[in-house]
This record gives structure tokens, C-alpha cells and sequence, in this order.
């Protein structure tokens, strides 16, 4: 198969491309009407409106009340330290609860930061999941005594697209009265999410995983919940979180919510429709392995394991054709770490080695799914005739 000039982007779980609607807003508030936010002259003053109708399409996107908080963070690795680190020092430093709940295949955000929590006397329960990809929930509530204080697991897995009972879970923390916190990253512009509906407290977004900018993202907080700034110096967003407002990179990301909200039921046909189409040409292939019912996953996303090709040689491979998927084993030998979500769900030691992940966007097209299934298949072809363990 020769070279070609064709690129295809697969890779949209670990980012997208900004919406160009998005850009188009942001542009202005660089070079044209750049105050800053809070002075009290015209410069300053003329940004506000954008900046409102920002906030209103981030707070109608998930179903945010007015008197509910969504704070402007750098990005969503941010916004899930400050939800867990917040609680450490409002309930767990010097209170009588020092439990929390979270999952053995969160986000590292997550998990560095429990792991953070733990050296300061923070006892974590990581829940296992099974080889459906996901949760038990009676684990969950079982995991529960009465030194728990805040529950932290994702909407929707980055690797697999697996989307966690998050209103099941919702409602036991409230019977509980435990603090619930989602990290819902992978879960915004593909499915619906709905903080009143399930029971949310807090909720963590990053923008450039929605056709958003790069470096902006938030937290949701709802109204009640204390939680401890984690920057000083100002009285910016009500004094929650200190730093002069990134005015272009929240119009962007206001505009790209919107956005997003509009395409959901497109997410929901079209880029499934495309995503399905590209995992049965795979999944014809003999001895290749898909993680997860596609019914119970995100609409955009496919972890594949592909027996006897080495996931890394798989996107060395792709990479020469002009598409880019990622994976998550660092590196071809089997004495490094393989992909944790495959160890996670019990997959044979070589085959947590072979993980593809496959992600795309409202902005793939049916061309590029052929071109990808063309060249999936002749690299497993070559790949495997190569392969010592096939």
C-alpha cells in the first residue's frame, strides 16, 4: 500500500479541533476588545456580555441552576484536584470522616491525586471494574461506611468510552449523604448530562474536549457545597478562584457548548452511525477484541485490541498513513506497562499490550472512515506477518 496525503484525525478523546464558530467569537476579544474584565473603564466594561452569554450556554448545557456555581478553571486536571483537595481540607483534615470512593481506571487527575490524599492520612477505596468495563453498583454501596465523605467517579471513560451508572450513583450519595463528584470530560457533547438529575455536587469539564480552546475548562459547584480555593489573591469569581479572566478563551468555550448541545442527537446518529461502521470492518478481522457494548458506550469511541500487533507498532504504523488513534501502552515490551483499562477488565497480559483506541468527532467524515478501515486492515496484515507471538 503506498503513502498517501491523507490525514485522519481518530484521536478525539485526548483532543479536538477548535469549532471554527468558536474561533470566530474569540477573535475579536484578542487584538479589539482586550480590558480586562474587572476594571471599571469601557475597555473592561465591553466585555461582559460575551462573557454572560457564555456562562449562560455553559450553565444551560448541564442543567445548572442560578444559584449554582460553574467556576472558570484552567483545564479539567484542575478542576478534579481543587473537587478532591477542596474536601480534604473542608471536611476530611480535621473532621471525623476520611473516606472517599472513586475507581481503578479514573483519569490520573484522579488517581495522582488520591494517591496525593492518601499520603496525608486519606483513606481511598479504588472499586474494581469488571470485564463489562464498568462499575458494580452494589460494590459501590457496599464500599460506603459512615467516615465516607465524598464519592468521585467519571461519566464516561476516556479509554473505552464506557459510560458509569452516574445517576444510579447519584442517587446514593444523596440517601447517604455523601458529596458527589463526576468527572464528565469524555461525557459533554456526546451524551446528555444533567446535573439536577443525578444528584451532582460537582462536576469537572475541560473545553478543548468539546471543539473548545486548549488551557480553559471548569467546575461545577452546587450551591451549599463549601470547597476550599485552591489559588489566593483576588476576589475574581467571587473570590472561589484567583486570576484575571481568559475573556477570548471563555467565549470560545461558551460558544463551542453550544455548539455541542446542538449536535447532540448528530453525536448520537451520524458519528455513531460512522463509529459502528469503522468496528465491524474491524471486528471481522479474526482475533481482534472490542472493550464494551457499544450500546453502553459514548457514541464516538472504540478500544480495540488487535492479537499479536503491539498497539505502539499499530500507531507507528497508521502514523505513516496519515491517521492519527493513540494507546495507552507506553511501550512494545511486555516487562513496561500495558494499557490499565485492559488489565483492569482481566485481558491476558499480551493482549493488554495490543490496545487501539479509536475516537472521532462531528467533524469525521464517511471518507475518512473508509480510508482508515483500508488502512487498518493492510497494517494488521503486515503487523502480524511480522510478529514473533502471532
Amino acid at each position: 500500500m503506498e503513502k498517501s496525503n491523507k490525514r485522519v484525525y481518530l484521536d478525539n478523546n485526548a483532543t479536538t479541533m477548535l469549532d471554527p464558530k468558536a474561533k470566530e467569537k474569540m477573535d475579536v476579544y484578542f487584538c479589539e476588545k482586550y480590558g480586562n474584565p474587572n476594571s471599571l473603564h469601557s475597555f473592561g466594561t465591553e466585555t461582559h456580555p460575551a462573557i454572560r452569554e457564555a456562562f449562560e450556554y455553559l450553565y444551560e448545557s448541564i442543567n445548572a441552576r442560578d444559584e449554582d456555581d460553574i467556576i472558570i478553571t484552567s483545564c479539567a486536571t484542575e478542576s478534579n484536584n481543587w473537587a478532591l483537595k477542596g474536601v480534604y481540607f473542608d471536611i476530611l483534615r480535621f473532621g471525623e470522616k476520611n473516606h472517599i470512593i472513586t475507581t481503578e481506571v479514573e483519569h490520573p487527575a484522579i488517581l495522582a491525586a488520591c494517591h496525593f490524599l492518601e499520603d496525608l492520612g486519606v483513606d481511598i477505596t479504588y472499586l474494581p471494574i469488571g470485564e463489562s468495563g464498568t462499575l458494580n453498583i452494589s460494590e459501590l454501596e457496599a464500599a460506603i461506611t459512615d467516615k465516607t465523605a465524598l464519592i468521585s467517579v467519571m461519566w464516561a471513560n476516556n479509554e473505552t468510552g464506557i459510560i458509569f451508572p452516574i445517576e444510579e450513583i447519584g442517587a446514593i450519595c444523596k440517601k447517604h449523604g455523601i458529596l458527589f463528584h463526576t468527572d464528565a470530560v469524555q461525557a459533554i457533547s456526546k451524551i446528555p448530562v444533567d446535573v439536577q438529575k443525578c444528584n451532582i455536587d460537582l462536576l469537572s469539564f475541560s473545553a478543548h474536549k468539546f471543539h473548545g480552546p486548549k488551557g480553559i475548562g471548569g467546575l461545577y459547584i452546587k450551591k451549599g457545597v463549601k470547597l476550599t480555593p485552591l489559588f489566593h489573591g483576588g476576589e475574581h469569581m467571587g473570590g472561589r478562584r484567583s486570576g484575571t479572566l481568559n475573556v477570548p478563551y471563555i467565549v470560545a468555550m461558551g460558544e463551542a457548548m453550544r455548539q455541542a448541545t446542538l449536535y447532540l442527537d448528530f453525536e448520537r446518529n451520524n458519528v455513531r452511525r460512522l463509529r459502528d461502521k469503522l468496528e465491524d470492518a474491524l471486528l471481522s478481522i479474526e482475533d481482534t477484541f472490542v472493550v464494551g457494548n457499544r450500546s453502553l458506550r459514548v457514541p464516538n469511541t472504540i478500544l480495540i485490541s488487535i492479537r499479536g500487533v503491539e498497539g505502539e507498532a499499530m500507531l507507528w504504523d497508521l502514523n505513516k498513513y496519515g491517521i492519527a488513534c493513540s494507546t495507552g501502552s507506553a511501550c512494545a515490551s511486555e516487562d513496561l506497562e500495558a494499557n490499565p483499562v485492559m488489565s483492569a477488565i482481566g485481558a491476558d497480559k499480551e493482549l493488554a499490550h495490543t490496545a487501539v483506541r479509536i475516537s472521532l468527532s462531528r467533524f469525521t467524515t464517511e471518507e475518512e472512515i473508509d480510508y482508515a478501515i483500508e488502512v487498518f486492515k493492510k497494517s494488521i496484515e503486515r503487523l502480524r506477518a511480522i510478529s514473533s507471538s502471532y
